[in-house]
């Protein structure tokens, strides 16, 4: 029989790591969702001690997200281990992860401390944990360029006081398969306790080694291998999942490990985790790039279409990606397009489903053809939001070589229809300036970037910026069959994802350590 072998998704808090992405509750709960449709066994939600926002959305996690574990990160320190126990209580199934470096490089540069220190500290930090969860994990970070015979102690010590899960990081990605599979296999065979543990892994790609470590870990002995949706994280990201998952399934045959996982939820949830976080996934990208399943070489074309197999290791409906591209039209009604929804994996309620059909409505009236990734980009649109402050009622600009270019903008807000006119360098800018004037929020534009959806002159454009307001940063998305009504909407849907989090309260219940630097969330690999 298969082992079966445990995925801890980390998206959330290594992957939120990533430069440029911050999520908000809202966001994050809904990667959390998806995470367990999908079958994650373990998701860390955050950790929680280190911002109001984080600490929020773990216990939202907790308290929503239902069949995986929800795990909490703390340093190994008390007051870390306190708000992760305060974020993640009302969860199903709570677990605290702990984690404190062990390489001498760490210790001597960063902990400034001893070897014993460090032991007695990893020691005290697991039992501490305990007494509020049965389930501990404890990362030892840096742990491939640690010292083998004193992780082994550290190890068999954490083990003894209760930890159920030990991971050992490659923190920086140094590590290459032989070695890192040698490593965990010595492991195995050093701990004399080990078995009453699971051995966790968790590879960086500094070197794009991530997933081909992982594999080799879990050949020798790791139970749970951690990693990230599209391989998102810090640096060069963390092993990528999906690539992880379908390796496994592919080559069953030599691995024979069995996952929980529903594989048709496996492109949905990239997309969204690549929508949500605005970070674009490459087309050549394994498993979920737009190209992962297109042939454009004669003899490949001629060979998938007398049998699939001679180029596809891989079923494109196995991870949920529609076989079928063209779809409905402006005469379809609101029945077949629920199915073709239903189809393409989404859930919607009455008002959400509602919104999309009118949405989709007014997208086929300019467009011939809608695609299965038009009717995708669209639904996204409509079920990610949060409370709409300002609405876009108009757009109106003019532009030209020797005009300047002017915008005019009809929002609607609590005080009802607001229209302002501003000019700018370009459309764009312009029509910024005119909502900056309505808000009373003026944002400064610190990303952007414009994807076409489909092919074709009447490609939707989706327009994803990161807009500054004051010190926050937030993440806009938008989309329209013209750009420049695409951009619109991204700055203002951002604009919108400020205003909510300007309005929350400054308080989470009084418990979270607001001391702490937001660069100590970078601390484990």
């Amino acid at each position: 029989m298969a082992e079966r072998i445990y995925l801890l998704d980390t998206t959330l808090r290594d992957g939120e790591q990533s430069p440029g992405v911050s999520l908000n509750s809202h966001e994050k709960l809904e990667i959390a969702l998806q995470l367990a449709r999908m079958g994650v066994d373990v998701i860390e939600a955050g950790f929680p001690v280190i911002s109001r926002g984080d600490f929020e959305g773990v216990r939202m996690i907790a308290e929503k997200v239902k069949g995986p574990v929800i795990a909490g990160l703390a340093r190994a320190t008390k007051g870390d281990i306190d708000a992760a126990w305060r974020a993640i209580k009302v969860a199903e199934n709570p677990r605290i992860h702990t984690f404190l470096a062990t390489s001498d490089i760490h210790l001597k540069y960063k902990l400034q401390k001893s070897r014993e220190q460090v032991l007695q500290q990893a020691e005290e930090a697991v039992r501490y944990a305990k007494q509020y969860v049965s389930d501990v994990e404890f990362s030892a970070e840096d742990a491939s360029r640690s010292d083998f015979d004193y992780l082994c102690q550290v190890v068999e010590r954490v083990i003894d006081a209760g930890a159920t899960v030990v991971n050992l990081p490659d923190t920086v990605g140094y590590a290459v398969p032989e070695e890192f599979g040698d490593f965990i296999r010595r492991i195995m065979e050093r701990v004399p306790n080990m078995h009453r543990a699971i051995l966790s892994v968790h590879c960086h790609n500094d070197l794009g080694l991530a997933v081909a470590n992982s594999l080799a870990a879990v050949k020798n002995g790791a139970k749970q291998v951690e990693g990230t949706i599209n391989g998102i994280g810090e640096r060069a990201g963390n092993a990528s999942l999906e690539e992880f998952i379908m390796t496994l399934y592919t080559r069953r045959s030599i691995y024979q490990k069995e996952l929980n996982i529903d594989y048709r939820e496996i492109y949905r949830t990239s997309r969204m985790v690549s929508s949500i976080t605005g970070m674009a996934i490459q087309p050549n990208k394994a498993v979920v790039g737009k190209n992962a399943f297109a042939h454009e070489s004669g003899i490949h074309q001629d060979g998938v279409l007398k049998e699939r197999t001679t180029y596809e290791i891989m079923s494109p409906e196995l991870i949920g990606l529609p076989k079928s591209n063209l779809v409905l039209g402006k005469h379809s009604g609101r029945h077949a397009f629920n199915e073709k929804l239903k189809e393409l994996g989404f859930s919607l309620n009455e008002e959400e489903l509602n919104r999309a059909f009118q949405r989709f409505k007014d997208l086929a009236d300019k467009k011939k053809e809608v695609t299965d990734h038009d009717i995708e980009a669209l639904v996204k649109d409509e079920i990610w939001v949060i409370p709409e402050r300002f609405k876009l009622q108009y757009l109106h600009f003019t532009g030209g070589s020797t005009v300047v270019p002017t915008a005019t903008v009809g929002l609607v807000g609590a005080k009802g229809l607001v229209e302002e006119a501003a000019c700018g360098d370009g459309p764009v800018e312009a029509a910024c300036n005119a909502i900056d004037r309505i808000t009373g929020l003026p944002g400064s534009l610190v990303e952007y970037k414009l994807n076409a959806v489909t092919g074709g002159k009447d490609a939707q454009g989706e327009v994803v910026v990161k807009v500054a307001v004051g010190n926050l940063k937030v993440l806009g998305r938008g989309l329209s069959t013209d750009v420049i009504e695409a951009s619109v909407k991204a700055y203002i849907n951002a604009i919108n994802k400020a205003a909510y989090e300007i309005s929350k309260p400054d308080q989470v219940g009084g418990v979270v350590d607001l001391n702490g630097n937001d660069d100590n969330r970078k601390n484990l690999g």
